[in-house]
């Protein structure tokens, strides 16, 4: 008797251990979050009500991740609590795991877990980002990611992701010396236009963050790059593939670390050729970033006898069109540009 009697109390005590159970720790949220999305990874044929039951659980885990990274309306992110979360996160494999199973997510859920996983990048745990050390050893996330921009419901989600990962260099030099670089020239044409415009802002941000990283790209992989950026991006139908091509080789350019591969791009006639058909768009805006690259041939002081040929044979198109030049905002440095470059070309 005195025996159930224990019992009993102990079941009590146990009741009111479940009522009042103590608050999750950021670490907590991050470990449930990662054995929900190891049930979801595996689940074939889950039991739908069971399986409905894990997503909902999963999908609030996520939304309250996002709340600790980012603040709520009344409160800010505390810094412990994100150093915490970030350590438990890269800890093992949960970063693998939510974008694995990301296409299984529903539309909020996949928005909010591109959130937590953009924010993490910049998370620095005892001054260090250990994103980077992470991810350096599991580049090849990296491919599913790029391949992302085929599928059109993950496209947004997978290149958001893309796009904060390469902000670490050892990532973005993987992506630059990966095969799938070249996929970029397809991907920023592709017909449907939020996602050809997100993988332009990808391409960009390859080509123009990392300035060392960038430059070593470039002198190697030269000839097929320069190859593929004129044919199907300066020399592209779409108006607006033209103008953000010919805009982000302008910043290519003349970017200091990149003068080796200027000097190269500038001594070659067929790229003056392309240049000399933006110059004579109807657009005014790719004519004006024409121009910023099209300065740069004729500023050359060791200009190649053919691109010289070339220049002399159009001297008097090349002077009218520029004497008609104008721009509709006044701009000084514009108009001083302009002035050397006829200089230039009528010395020739």
């Amino acid at each position: 008797m005195k025996e159930g009697l224990f019992f009993l109390v102990l079941e009590k005590e146990k009741m009111k251990g479940l009522f009042k159970s103590k608050p999750r720790t950021p670490a907590d949220v991050v470990r449930h979050t990662r054995d929900l999305l190891l049930v979801v990874d595996r689940t074939t044929e889950t039991r739908e009500s069971k399986r409905e039951e894990k997503m909902a659980e999963l999908y609030k885990n996520i939304r309250e991740l996002k709340c600790i990274l980012y603040g709520n309306s009344e409160s800010e992110p505390v810094s412990d609590a994100c150093a915490q979360l970030t350590q438990e996160f890269f800890k093992e494999n949960t970063l693998r795991l939510i974008i694995k199973c990301l296409p299984k997510l529903n539309l909020e859920a996949r928005k909010d877990a591109t959130q937590v996983v953009a924010n993490l990048q910049r998370q620095q745990v005892q001054f260090k980002l250990i994103a980077s050390d992470y991810l350096e050893k599991n580049l090849d996330l990296m491919d599913i990611l790029i391949v992302g921009y085929e599928n059109t419901d993950m496209a947004l989600h997978y290149g958001a992701m893309l796009r904060e990962c390469i902000r670490h260099q050892i990532v973005a030099k993987y992506v630059l010396n990966s095969p799938r670089m070249k996929k970029f020239f397809d991907y920023i044409q592709l017909p449907n236009f939020d996602i050809a415009a997100d993988a332009a802002a990808t391409f960009k941000e390859l080509l123009t963050r990392h300035k060392s990283t960038v430059a070593e790209f470039l002198s190697k992989n030269y000839e097929w790059f320069f190859a593929e950026y004129n044919t199907k991006l300066l020399e592209s139908s779409n108006y607006i593939t033209r103008r953000q091509a010919v805009k982000l080789l302008g910043d290519i350019l003349l970017d200091r670390s990149n003068s080796a591969v200027m000097t190269q791009y500038v001594s070659s006639r067929d790229n003056l050729r392309i240049l000399m058909n933006l110059l004579r768009e109807s657009s005014k805006s790719i004519q004006i970033e024409a121009f910023h690259v099209f300065k740069l041939f004729a500023a050359n002081q060791r200009k190649p006898a053919d691109i010289v040929g070339i220049l002399v044979a159009n001297k008097s198109k090349i002077l009218r069109l520029l004497e008609d030049f104008k721009i509709d905002k006044e701009d000084e440095q514009f108009e001083a540009d302009k002035a050397q470059v006829m200089k230039e070309i009528e010395a020739l």
